[in-house]
């Protein structure tokens, strides 16, 4: 079973695998939970973005555990996750008006056995050693997509990092 539901989103990988799953999403739970897979696609566009993958592209699939009620975001859902796999698929993202769509695996051209399956991080674990499992990303090509998207030159791009 490839059955999958897809979310567009501008939440990171490290944010996704820190909170143990995609979370805050409008959608029919029980049609959500009978899902194997969900495909995180990135949303670039979103003003508020995490992820430096391209726009609508997917770079998160993971094994869904369980669909549970929001914590933070009354009727909406998490969809919780006991394994994932970093890819980079583009343009799995159409354009749906809606930001939830539900698809297979097969459809998207991704074969689950193909996946390099890792085992999400229990709550305890830091969000550090976490990211030291999601590929980096540079000053030089955070500033270069920081300026596509504001329409500036990276020059004008600075960057503060506080630990």
């Amino acid at each position: 079973m490839d059955d999958a539901v897809v979310v567009f989103t501008a939440k990171s990988a490290e944010e996704i695998i820190g909170e143990g799953g995609t979370s805050a999403w409008r959608l029919d739970r029980s049609h959500a939970r009978r899902r194997a897979f969900v495909v995180c696609t990135r949303n670039a566009k979103s003003a508020w973005v995490g992820g430096h993958e391209d726009h609508r592209a997917a770079f998160l699939i993971g094994k869904v555990k369980d669909v549970v009620p929001s914590s933070e975001h009354p009727g909406r859902y998490t969809i919780q996750v006991s394994e994932y796999a970093l890819v980079n698929v583009p343009d799995v993202w159409k354009g749906d008006r809606n930001p939830v769509k539900y698809t297979t695996l097969r459809t998207i051209g991704i074969d689950p056995h193909d996946l390099n399956w890792i085992p999400m991080p229990k709550p305890s674990e830091t969000v550090r050693e976490v990211s030291q499992q999601v590929p980096t990303l540079s000053l030089m090509d955070a500033k270069a997509r920081l300026a596509v998207t504001f329409g500036v030159s990276p020059s004008a791009i600075e960057i503060v990092i506080r630990l």
